[in-house]
């Protein structure tokens, strides 16, 4: 068979160049063109072998044969790559006329909104946020808010024990001995966190809970404070006509002791909600014991009185709410909690 000739040489490489339609395809036939065994290479390896006055033109020719197919495939690589680049372009294209995709966006929860409103609330009449350990002594939550030995709350039945004299808090109550331990009065705090009881859960139970409780230290403060403290709150929650009443109530840590009710905000001769009374129940209060202010350095009560409050935020939300489950907040259902965007 006879050798090619350069010019046979050249014109199947740019055949094979020429024909290639994709960058692969174009890889291909660089390969088959100058790569390690193709003809053009071959054929240069073999100019040793020729009479010598040949191997200086052949050897000529045939590198400029090479030269010329490296400048194609370059040039040709070029081409297909803009080519390619055009055509993703336009497969990919935005059409930025249209609508932006709805991409969904989180929001507090329900009860985050609730407490950060309450917290709101106190802090605009001066209070201050105070928070403590959720894993608490069994002074802190009994002891030193005058609750005694052989009080039921101390059953097992009812507070979550970890160890002797540790459990997880039954209330925020703890947060309060916290404060009055660590500044001197007066003292204006609200603190509000998880507490845990041994409950089994039901519409309107739960073993883990949120609570808000307040404390108010000062000289001469009295039950009237009490009452307009907690009927700002209530109006500001509720609605602005809304009244409060005190009834009496027992709580080992204050003396005097109240219940408060908050008018019904859902109707005005009586209703489901409030039980035909007008009135529902909302938190638990009083005046600071004696014996609980005298616990602390700096708090004589001949000196300083005070006054407390507690209530739960499941509890107030579900009455500005409507809703009749408390395990409706835990139970991380979307088409729940999207009802209650922030």
């Amino acid at each position: 068979m006879a050798t090619p000739s350069p010019e046979d040489l050249l014109r199947e490489g740019r055949a094979a160049v020429e024909a290639a339609a994709t960058s692969a395809e174009l890889d291909d036939a660089r390969v088959a063109v100058i790569g390690r065994s193709a003809p053009v290479v071959l054929a240069l390896r073999g100019v040793g072998g020729l009479p010598p006055e040949e191997r200086g033109p052949t050897g000529q020719r045939l590198n400029g044969v090479r030269r010329e197919l490296e400048a194609l495939i370059d040039e040709r690589s070029a081409a297909l790559a803009a080519e390619e680049l055009e055509a993703r372009l336009a497969a990919d294209r935005v059409d930025v006329t249209l609508p932006p995709p709805v991409v969904p966006h989180g929001g507090l929860h329900p009860l985050t909104q609730t407490r950060r409103e309450i917290e709101d609330i106190f802090i605009g009449l001066g209070y201050a946020i105070a928070e403590g350990p959720e894993i608490d002594t069994e002074y802190n939550s009994f002891t030193a808010l005058n609750i005694p030995e052989g009080h039921p709350a101390k059953d097992e039945t009812d507070t979550l024990w970890l160890r002797p004299g540790v459990l997880l808090r039954p209330h925020t109550s703890p947060v309060q001995v916290r404060v009055m331990a660590s500044q001197p009065p007066p003292v204006y705090v609200i603190c509000p966190g998880r507490v845990f009881r041994r409950d089994t859960p039901d519409a309107t139970h739960s073993p883990i809970f949120q609570q808000i409780e307040g404390l108010a230290v000062d000289r001469g403060l009295t039950l009237a404070d009490l009452k307009g403290t907690l009927r700002h709150m209530a109006r500001a929650l509720f609605g602005d006509r809304l009244d409060v009443r005190l009834r009496s109530g027992f709580f080992p840590f204050t003396e005097p002791s109240v219940e408060v009710d908050v008018e019904c905000p859902f109707c005005a001769t009586g209703c489901s909600v409030c039980k035909h009374t007008r009135w529902i129940e909302i938190l638990g209060s009083g005046m600071v014991d004696p014996n609980v202010l005298s616990l602390h350095e700096g708090y004589d009560p001949e000196e300083w009185t005070g006054f407390a409050f507690g209530l739960g935020i499941e509890r107030i939300a579900m009455l500005r709410h409507d809703v009749h489950d408390i395990r409706a907040f835990y139970d991380n259902d979307l088409r729940f909690l999207e009802q209650f965007p922030s």
